[in-house]
């Protein structure tokens, strides 16, 4: 996984973090080394805020330890953004079932998404159903369906058109009878701007508290790291309106830049828990902030 995470990086590196490299070569830290190095880390998608707060903690590290040579800020930087990823949130499963909802705006990966988590899950010997709630894609429900046959899951689902939320409590009520591990719910695709769709996203989970008192237990946003700082705006309205508590990145290959990532848990606070690195199933993992970060700044070695 530590290679196809750094392939996927591959964009990314050379054009952006490949010239951080450049700049922490042998010569000596200059103010125009630390302004280009600034300007490397936002157009990573890190975004202004973090890539000030970066280089900020940088500039300290530098005057505390005596650098005053730039190949020697490359350990300081890789050691400042694995802290800046924080601890990685293993899965838990306290509940049975453990019900897992997915949201995001269109195009984002949802329901690919499900898949391969029910995918990945069933590899650590859980049992798992999934929800076909994104009722108003009728094409997103067949595609789910015949994911399920091919995986070997069960899909809940409804008529056309059918009231998400029915089909979520159908699903929560089917994954308590039958003992089932997990329960993942594709919903809808919506923007965090809409005030009605946010409110129906709700109502979903609601419902589901109604069948499993608690559920959801995780509410995970999908995002498209392609989007870069757009997925930032989609993250806050979808934390404030949805209550997420973590955040699946997709697509992120090599037309995808990695810096959001920091920039999702520095302002927002949300643990990345799975990426999707390519359009294969098994392309698709628990995150490691360790070979992220190594992936990022090219240590072929690192987290083997």
């Amino acid at each position: 996984m530590f290679k196809s995470i750094r392939d996927s990086l591959a964009r990314t590196r050379d054009a952006v973090f490949g010239r951080v490299a450049s700049l922490l070569g042998q010569s000596d830290i200059t103010e125009d080394t630390w302004e280009q190095l600034e300007i490397a880390l936002i157009q990573a998608d890190m975004g202004a805020v973090v890539a000030d707060e970066m280089l900020t903690r940088l500039r300290t590290r530098a005057t505390a330890e005596g650098i005053v040579q730039a190949d020697r800020l490359r350990a300081v930087l890789r050691d400042e953004l694995r802290a800046l990823l924080g601890e990685t949130r293993p899965l838990r499963f306290d509940h049975q079932p453990t019900v897992i909802a997915l949201v995001g705006v269109n195009g984002s990966g949802k329901t690919t998404t499900v898949a391969k988590l029910a995918r990945y899950l069933r590899g650590q010997g859980k049992t798992v159903i999934a929800a076909a709630a994104d009722t108003f894609r009728a094409a997103a429900v067949d595609q789910l369906q015949v994911w399920g046959e091919r995986l070997d899951f069960p899909v809940i689902a409804g008529q056309p058109n059918a009231d998400p939320s029915s089909v979520a409590y159908d699903a929560a009520a089917a994954a308590q009878a039958r003992g089932i591990d997990v329960l993942v719910v594709d919903t809808a695709g919506r923007l965090q701007s809409k005030y009605n769709l946010m409110e129906e996203l709700r109502k979903v989970s609601r419902v589901i508290g109604k069948a499993v008192p608690g559920a959801p237990h995780e509410t995970w946003l999908v995002l498209d790291a392609i989007t870069g700082q757009n997925a930032l705006s989609q993250a806050r309205g979808f934390k404030d309106a949805a209550g997420v508590t973590g955040v699946v990145l997709t697509k992120l290959d090599s037309s995808a830049k990695g810096g959001m990532a920091f920039a999702i848990r520095r302002e927002l606070g949300l643990p990345i828990v799975f990426i999707g690195t390519g359009e294969h199933f098994e392309d698709f993992a628990p995150f490691d902030a360790d070979k992220f970060v190594a992936g990022l700044i090219d240590e072929p070695d690192a987290g083997r």
